[in-house]
C-alpha cells in the first residue's frame, strides 16, 4: 500500500504565500447565514468601520477593498490631481510593482522618486520638492508624498521621522499617504499607537494592509480627512472595488481586529524573521545586511549556497538586486520548525561546499 506524503513547500518568497487565519474562515463561514443588505449597508461593515475608528482612536472614514494595490491608488487618486505629482521612494511598491495603478487612477498624476537610505526617503530631498515650481503651470504640482510601513527593505519609519515627513508636508499642502501592507509588522515593533503611527504624526490616508497578516482577501483604504469621503466612495465605486456581497470582506477585517489576532499574527511573523537571522548568523560566508525590524530579511549568501538552497526547493527572492544578496519573508503561518529547517538546510550547504573546496 503506498501512501501519499505531503510536503510543504519551502517558499520564504514573501507573506503573500501563506494562507488564511483559521478565524477568518470560520467569520465568512459564520455570515453567510440568511440575507445582507449589499454594498456596506449591512451590520457587519458598519461594526467594521466602528472597530477602525476604535483602534484609531477617531473618526474615520473605511473603504474595505480587495488588495492593497487598490488601496494605495485610490488613497492617491483622492488627493492628486492629474497635473500633480505624488512623492515616494524609488523602492516604493507603488513606483515599482503596480503596473502603473497609481497614475492610472490619478489620471496621470506623475510619480516623482525621492531618494532615502534604508529605503526611506530622504526629508531635506522631500522639502526641496514638495516646495518645487509650485504655481509654475508648466510644471506638475507636488501633491501627496507616500511612505511605506513596513518599507519594502523590511525597516521602519521612526515615529519621529513620521512626524517629521508629516510637517514637511503640512508646510507645503501636501497630503500625506502611508501605505501598510505591513502596518501591523511595524507597529508592534514600534509600540506604538496606530494613532501614534498616523494622523498623530501628520498622515493622511492610510492604506490598511491585512491580507499579508492573516486575511485571505481584504485590504482598506482608512481617511482621517472628512471631505475626502464623497472622492473615496465614487473612486472606489467607479474602480470596481465596491463589493456588492461586501459583508464576506467586512467579515474577515472583523476577525483580524477581534480580541488582538492583528497584532499577534504580526508578532509571531516578526518573531520567525528574527529567528531566522539568528540562526543564519552562525554560517560562515552569510551576512545579514540588517537585523529585521518587521517580517523582512535581507542577507548575502555565498553563491553555491543559492544554488544549493534552491536545488533543496527553497524559494526566495535571490536575483532582484546585487549578485548574493537575496530576500527571506516570514508570516503569520511560518513555524519555528521551518526557519530551523532552512538554518540547517543552508549550513549543510555551507559545510558541503567548504569540504568540496578542501580536496
Amino acid at each position: 500500500m503506498t501512501t501519499n506524503h505531503v510536503i510543504r513547500p519551502r517558499v520564504f518568497t514573501s507573506d503573500n504565500v501563506a494562507g488564511a487565519s483559521p478565524e477568518m474562515i470560520a467569520a465568512v463561514a459564520a455570515c453567510n447565514s440568511g440575507p445582507a443588505m449589499p454594498y456596506g449597508n449591512d451590520p457587519l461593515t458598519l461594526a467594521v468601520e466602528q472597530k477602525l475608528a476604535e483602534v484609531f482612536e477617531r473618526e474615520v472614514d473605511v473603504f474595505l477593498v480587495s488588495t492593497g494595490s487598490a488601496a494605495n491608488a485610490l488613497a492617491l487618486a483622492a488627493v492628486t490631481p492629474p497635473w500633480g505629482s505624488v512623492l515616494s521612494h524609488s523602492d516604493a511598491h507603488i513606483n515599482r510593482d503596480e503596473c502603473g495603478a497609481p497614475e492610472f487612477y490619478t489620471a496621470g498624476a506623475k510619480l516623482v522618486q525621492i531618494p532615502g537610505a534604508a529605503g526611506k526617503i530622504d526629508p531635506d530631498i522631500l522639502a526641496a520638492n514638495a516646495n518645487k515650481m509650485v504655481g509654475d503651470v508648466h510644471s506638475v504640482q507636488p501633491s501627496s508624498a507616500s511612505i511605506t510601513q513596513a518599507t519594502e527593505v523590511g525597516t521602519l519609519y521612526g515615529l519621529d521621522e513620521i512626524g517629521v515627513i508629516g510637517e514637511i508636508c503640512r508646510g507645503a499642502g501636501v497630503a500625506l499617504h502611508m501605505d501598510g501592507a505591513r502596518f501591523a509588522n511595524a507597529l508592534v515593533t514600534l509600540g506604538c499607537s496606530p494613532a501614534e503611527m498616523t494622523w498623530k504624526a501628520g498622515v493622511d490616508l492610510v492604506s490598511f494592509g491585512a491580507t499579508k497578516n492573516g486575511t485571505f482577501g481584504v485590504d482598506a483604504v482608512v481617511s482621517f480627512r472628512k471631505e475626502l469621503s464623497s472622492s473615496l466612495a465614487f473612486r472606489r465605486k467607479r474602480a470596481g472595488q465596491l463589493s456588492s456581497k461586501m459583508r464576506f470582506m467586512a467579515a474577515q477585517m472583523d476577525a483580524y481586529l477581534k480580541d488582538g489576532l492583528w497584532l499577534r499574527n504580526a508578532t509571531h511573523a516578526n518573531r520567525m524573521a528574527q529567528t531566522l537571522a539568528a540562526g543564519l548568523t552562525s554560517i560562515p560566508g552569510v551576512e545579514i545586511q540588517q537585523e529585521p525590524q518587521a517580517n523582512i530579511l535581507f542577507c548575502r549568501l555565498p553563491l553555491p549556497m543559492i544554488s544549493g538552497l534552491l536545488d533543496l526547493g527553497f524559494k526566495f527572492y535571490h536575483d532582484r538586486w546585487e549578485p548574493g544578496v537575496v530576500r527571506f519573508v516570514t508570516a503569520f503561518s511560518t513555524s519555528d520548525d521551518e526557519v530551523a529547517d532552512l538554518v540547517t538546510q543552508a549550513r549543510a550547504v555551507a559545510t558541503k561546499s567548504t569540504l568540496l573546496e578542501a580536496r
